[in-house]
């Protein structure tokens, strides 16, 4: 019976320990992060991934970092390298956890990198599947304040490409930031940003 209580106390302290290497790597992975250390970040994320095999949230925090640092970027070389690397972490992320809203959102995110690059070469290609990924996770999480800001920007991208009017897709703003205001991440490192991208968004609609 000693013993046993003996195993148990080892066993609980073993859980406990592995659950705070992964709440510390987390945070100082967050903190790299907004230290601008995207890089460091990232590697973080992929190791802890490793060390995490059944969570999605280091491979989609990994792949975030590189699709986010692809906008902009104009040496195609480069962009190859980030975006091919956060497709990676992104297909981990989908074996993990399939059908997850969030990860269809940040697969949106990554075409969308490709379309801003060269929409001539990459809109006919990619276009349709980002509206079929929001289509889709929209289905699955209506509420979801990043589905529909996502969305949202989407169209307006598109209307504007077009050279039509963005006003229609400043109501899908309005009710993201709604949405915003109501939601609640399912634990502490659940995706719980684009809130002040939607502010931004809100401003342009003024």
């Amino acid at each position: 019976m000693k013993n046993l209580i003996i195993i148990t106390a080892i066993l609980v302290s073993a859980i406990t320990t592995a659950q705070t290497n992964y709440e510390q790597g987390m945070q100082k992975a967050f903190e790299l992060w907004g230290s601008n250390n995207p890089t460091e970040a990232s590697n973080l994320f992929e190791r802890i991934a490793k060390a995490e095999p059944d969570n999605w949230l280091p491979s989609y925090y990994a792949a975030q970092i590189n699709i986010v640092s692809s906008f902009g970027e104009t040496n195609e070389e480069k962009l190859t390298a980030q975006l091919k690397k956060a497709q990676d972490f992104l297909n981990d992320a989908t074996a993990i956890s399939k059908n997850n809203p969030e990860i269809l959102v940040l697969q949106a995110l990554l075409h969308t990198a490709w379309v801003s690059f060269d929409g001539a070469t990459y809109g006919m290609t990619l276009s349709g599947k980002v509206v079929e990924l929001y289509t889709k996770a929209e289905m699955i999480a209506p509420e979801n304040p990043r589905v529909v800001y996502s969305k949202a920007e989407w169209n307006m991208g598109s209307a504007k490409y077009f050279g039509q009017d963005t006003k229609p897709f400043c109501k899908d703003l309005e009710r993201a930031l709604e949405l915003f205001a109501n939601f609640k991440p399912e634990t502490p490192f659940s995706p719980n940003w684009g809130k002040d991208r939607v502010v931004m968004l809100l401003e342009s609609c003024k």
